[in-house]
């Protein structure tokens, strides 16, 4: 939890621009995504898939379903892609879907609102609503509604971490549904980011920043967490997972914490494609609980 003076406090703009928007710290990041663009187009070319099935009204309220080829209810898992909640598109990362496709694992790769045509409130309404639509629906695709795990990176970890914080037993659903999850170089406290140059795009408010910061509000889903960071990326920002791990574990959750020291913000990404791999091995975890 913050204290009273946040650690950012004493950096000079530059720094602190340099410890919070991870573009400006890896500027060569346009090079991870090309490694995974084989991949992702592998995915696409091999996979079963249903694609751009809608879960509201919004145009980016959309998700893609790569379905487990088995006969019982498979497990289900939902990735959300980062971007700083104003950029990125669920098909730039089917490839995440085949490792668990392979282990029988039914994919869910989410859209959700993006800034600046949306705020922060409505990204995270619409990634709750993603998480909500798969636990109504996914039963129509093979999945199993009471076995659902999570991942995010970046702005998807945060995601992350607000669907393990939402009241899930006011919407009419036991929270038990979510069996894990993973969140991946992520932002839990989104303070920071108004003052870098992001938040032209991200539009955040003090008010709306405090109500997005899942470093103080208590996650009231109880299931296995697992966090990562790459031991490259700035340290402050490190630090937020470090932050977060201390409030999961107030709240009588014991997170795994990872620091890949190979790994920068973005390259990161590749962690998720082998189940040999630190994250590919967390994620199986995470959807297959023993």
């Amino acid at each position: 939890m913050q204290g009273s003076t946040p650690i950012w406090a004493g950096l000079t703009p530059e720094e602190h621009e340099f410890q919070y928007n991870p573009q400006k710290a890896f500027p060569d990041f346009a090079q991870s995504r090309t490694l995974r663009e084989p991949l992702n187009a592998k995915a696409h070319a091999e996979l079963s898939q249903r694609t751009d099935i809608a879960f509201g009204d919004h145009p980016l309220r959309k998700v893609d379903i790569y379905p487990a080829n088995r006969s019982d209810p498979a497990p289900v898992h939902i990735f959300f892609h980062g971007g700083y909640w104003r950029a990125q598109d669920k098909a730039g990362f089917a490839y995440i879907a085949s490792m668990l496709v392979a282990r029988g694992i039914t994919t869910v790769i989410a859209n959700y609102e993006l800034c600046p045509d949306s705020t922060l409130d409505g990204v995270v309404d619409s990634a709750l609503a993603a998480v909500e639509w798969v636990h109504r629906n996914i039963g129509s695709y093979g999945g199993d509604k009471m076995a659902v795990s999570l991942s995010g990176h970046s702005a998807g970890g945060h995601l992350v971490a607000e669907i393990l914080a939402a009241d899930w037993e006011k919407r009419g659903i036991d929270p038990a549904f979510i069996v894990g999850a993973v969140a991946v170089s992520g932002i839990y406290d989104p303070s920071p980011a108004i003052q870098i140059t992001v938040n032209e795009q991200l539009r955040l408010t003090p008010e709306i920043a405090d109500r997005h910061n899942v470093e103080v509000r208590p996650p009231l889903v109880k299931c296995p967490v697992s966090l990562f960071a790459g031991g490259r990326e700035p340290w402050q920002w490190i630090d937020q997972t470090y932050r977060y791990a201390h409030h999961l574990h107030r709240n009588g959750i014991t997170p795994q914490v990872h620091v890949l020291p190979a790994y920068g913000h973005f390259d990161i990404l590749m962690d998720f494609v082998g189940e040999e791999q630190p994250i590919g091995s967390a994620l199986l975890k995470a959807a297959l609980p023993e």
